[in-house]
């Protein structure tokens, strides 16, 4: 029963955090959104992992940092 405690009560990645919110973005989109910019639903889950994947570049532009 620990690894269920364990389980349920583990904290998610930030990585895990933001592809999950970047699939709920994708799947909000409308038909017209996804055909505007060339997007199927197929794309989704691959398109959200590049998306999670791009952390550095969001939070050195939040905090004021310049990327050379």
């Amino acid at each position: 029963m620990g690894f269920y405690t364990e389980f349920f009560s583990r904290q998610r990645s930030r990585q895990q955090a933001r592809y999950r919110a970047a699939l709920a973005l994708l799947n909000a989109m409308t038909n017209a959104d996804r055909a505007d910019i060339g997007i199927k639903p197929a794309d989704f889950p691959r398109i959200a992992r590049e998306m999670s994947a791009s952390e550095r570049g969001d939070d050195s532009r939040r905090h004021g940092a310049s990327r050379q």
